[in-house]
């Protein structure tokens, strides 16, 4: 696996959760020195922006865990035992006692083999959301980079020009002003305008009327009045900008 594939499949980990409390701290901490890094979790943060988006925060109630256990460890019915019991031939089958090495307390297995189930099904969720989520695959990256020389944000542009812009730390917005996208698609042309990022967040942009982004066309932030430049062309100052590659 390369270090691109791998880099990826930690971002992805860590974006969803899954990773470890210290491997997520490891990653982040390796993303503030490595380019290759903070792109590979910004993307992977933003593809899951979607699903992020359709529901608010929730906090569990603390007695959650508490309530499982004492539903799981409670004994069922007889009726239900036996509804769940299956059908064999005394004849061809039988039962054999487990060695008393490895038997365990029945309500203790059952809240074992609960947790696994649960985690087995999260695992398998996340994979379909993950599936579900995923956008066109972008066919030009670009890390835009203030004038202190740190990345601001990320932007994929995909051959459908379906442009996601990632924002990689807190923004702060001067009063009544907007963060305004833009592209060069011609590089001898003016620049144009591929949006304004709605309540200052990452956003997917799409224009119609565009070429397909390619290598080396520019992209920048600017910060302009609210409702966006009066003009057409950037009027304020530069949030960050860069130039698109073709991913690895």
């Amino acid at each position: 696996m390369s270090r691109q594939m791998q880099l990826e499949d930690r971002a992805m980990e860590v974006a969803l959760g899954l990773a470890e409390e210290q491997e997520a701290q490891d990653f982040e901490t390796l993303a503030e020195r490595d380019a290759e890094a903070a792109a590979a979790l910004a993307r992977a943060r933003a593809r899951l922006e979607a699903l992020d988006e359709t529901a608010a925060p929730e906090t569990l109630p603390a007695d959650m865990w508490a309530r499982i256990s004492a539903r799981l460890d409670a004994p069922l019915p007889e009726a239900d035992l036996a509804e769940m019991a299956p059908e064999f031939d005394a004849e061809t089958v039988t039962l054999l006692p487990a060695p008393a090495a490895t038997r365990r307390p029945a309500p203790r297995g059952w809240v074992l083999a609960a947790c696994s189930g649960l985690a087995a099904s999260v695992v398998l969720a996340l994979a379909l959301v993950w599936s579900l989520v995923t956008g066109p695959e972008p066919v030009v990256i670009a890390v835009l980079i203030n004038d202190a020389g740190e990345a601001v944000a990320l932007v994929e542009g995909s051959e459908t020009n379906l442009t996601r812009v990632t924002l990689l730390g807190p923004t702060p917005v001067p009063e009544g002003q907007v963060m305004q996208v833009w592209t060069k698609p011609d590089a001898e042309g003016p620049p144009v305008s591929l949006g304004l990022l709605a309540q200052n967040r990452g956003s997917a942009l799409a224009v119609e009327g565009l070429p397909p982004p390619g290598p080396d066309q520019l992209y920048e932030i600017t910060f302009e009045q609210a409702g966006g430049s009066p003009t057409g062309l950037p009027t304020g100052p530069i949030h960050g900008k860069g130039l698109a590659k073709e991913p690895l």
